[in-house]
C-alpha cells in the first residue's frame, strides 16, 4: 500500500496546491467515516496481531496502539471517525479556538520534498468551538468510540493576550464533555503572541484557570475530570522547559506533548524565506531531544506524547525509547501516505514483543 501511494497517488497529490491536497484528504476520510462497513473492512486489513500488540495506558486513557494522528490534520472534527480504519490508535482534532476564524491568507502551506518537510502558517483556521461541539454531539461520545479523541485548544486571534484564559475557558466549557483528553496549545508560531503564554507567569494563570474549571465541571456533573495536557515548542531552551514543567507540576497536569513546529531552518532550509512553523524530518532530532529531557527531568512520571519528524518505524521507536508513551504523526503522512499509521503500529508492536521477550516475558 505504501508503494502505491509513493509511486502513484502521492505524485498526483503533489501536483496540487498543498492545502488543496490536504482538503481532499480530509474530505475523503470524512466520506469514508460515513460508510462504517468500509471502515470495518479496512480495520480488518490493518489489524495488528493480538498476540503481539499491547495497548497503551496513559493519563487514565486506554489507547489500542501507540500511534496517533496529530492536531492540524482534522481541524473541524470531520475526518476522525475513519482514522481507526487506517491503523491510528487515537486522533487529536483542532486546533480549535473559541471564535471561528479563517486563518492567515493563502498560500500558507509549502512542501520541501527533498527534506521531507513542510512549512505552514495556517493560523488556526477552524469553525470555532461552538460549531465543532455541535458536530461532536452527533458523533460517538467518549466510552463508545473505537479510539480515543483528543481536542487541541488554542487562543482566538482576536483575543488579547491578557484575555487568553477566558478565551480558552470558553472552548473548554463547550468541548470538555466530548474529549477523552484536552490539549492546551500555547506553542504554535502562527498566532501573534501565542508563544508568550509559555512564559511562566502567563502559563501559570492559564493553567490555574483551566484546571479550576475542570475540577468545577467534575464536581457539578459527577463526571470524571478530563485529562489536560500542554503542548510545547521545540524552540524553548532547557531553562524555559524547566520553568514550564514546574508550572505543570504545580497544577497537576496529566501530560505533555513534545513538540509543536519550529521556527528554526536547519540545513538546506536555511535559505527558505517563507514564514511559519517547520515540521517533518528536520524536526526529528530536536523533538526527540526535548522528549528525553522532559522524561529525565520528571523521572518518567509525566506521560509524554512525542511528535515531530516521524516518517518510519525507527523514528517512532526513537521517541518511545526517549520516554514518550505515545507518538503522533502528520507531516509523515504527506510523504508516506495514509497507511503509515498501520506500518508504525505494526513496527512498534514488533518492538514491544521483543522487549517483553528480552525481559523474560514480564
Amino acid at each position: 500500500m505504501g508503494a502505491f501511494y509513493e509511486k502513484i497517488l502521492g505524485p498526483v497529490l503533489f501536483r496540487m496546491d498543498p492545502e488543496r491536497a490536504h482538503e481532499l484528504a480530509v474530505d475523503s476520510l470524512a466520506l469514508l467515516g460515513r460508510i462504517p462497513p468500509a471502515c470495518r473492512m479496512l480495520e480488518a486489513l490493518f489489524r495488528i496481531s493480538p498476540g503481539l500488540f499491547r495497548p497503551v495506558e496513559a493519563f487514565g486513557v486506554r489507547f489500542p496502539n501507540a500511534v496517533g494522528l496529530a492536531a492540524g490534520f482534522d481541524k473541524n472534527a470531520r475526518a476522525w471517525p475513519a482514522a481507526a480504519a487506517l491503523g491510528f490508535g487515537h486522533v487529536e482534532i483542532g486546533t480549535v479556538t473559541a471564535l471561528a476564524q479563517p486563518g492567515n491568507p493563502r498560500p500558507r502551506m509549502f512542501r520541501y520534498p527533498a527534506e521531507k518537510a513542510v512549512i505552514n502558517r495556517l493560523g488556526f483556521n477552524n469553525e470555532g468551538s461552538e460549531a465543532i461541539a455541535a458536530r461532536l454531539s452527533r458523533q460517538a461520545p467518549p466510552g463508545r468510540r473505537r479510539i480515543p479523541l483528543g481536542i487541541n485548544l488554542g487562543k482566538s486571534k482576536a483575543a488579547e493576550i491578557d484575555r487568553a484564559p477566558e478565551d480558552y475557558l470558553a472552548s473548554f466549557a463547550r468541548l470538555a464533555d466530548h474529549a477523552d483528553y484536552v490539549v492546551l496549545n500555547v506553542s504554535s508560531p502562527n498566532t501573534p503572541g501565542l508563544r508568550k503564554l509559555q512564559d511562566e507567569s502567563r502559563l501559570r494563570e492559564l493553567l490555574s484557570a483551566v484546571t479550576h474549571a475542570n475540577l468545577e465541571r467534575a464536581s457539578a456533573s459527577g463526571k470524571p475530570r478530563v485529562p489536560i495536557l500542554l503542548k510545547i515548542a521545540p524552540d524553548l531552551g532547557f531553562a524555559q522547559i524547566d520553568a514550564a514543567l514546574g508550572v505543570v507540576s504545580d497544577h497537576g497536569l496529566d501530560g505533555l506533548i513534545a513538540t509543536n513546529t519550529t521556527l528554526a531552518r536547519p540545513g538546506a532550509l536555511a535559505a527558505v524565506a517563507e514564514e511559519g512553523g517547520l515540521s517533518g524530518a528536520p524536526l526529528r532530532g530536536r523533538s526527540t531531544e526535548v522528549i528525553g529531557y522532559v522524561s529525565r527531568a520528571t523521572e518518567g512520571r509525566l506521560p509524554i506524547i512525542g511528535v515531530g519528524g516521524i516518517t518510519d518505524v525507527r523514528g517512532a521507536a526513537e521517541k518511545l525509547d526517549a520516554g514518550a508513551a505515545l507518538v503522533q504523526v502528520y507531516t509523515g503522512l504527506i510523504y508516506r501516505g495514509p497507511f503509515l499509521a498501520a506500518e508504525l503500529a505494526r513496527g512498534v508492536a514488533d518492538r514491544q514483543s521483543r522487549w517483553v521477550s528480552a525481559a523474560g516475558g514480564s
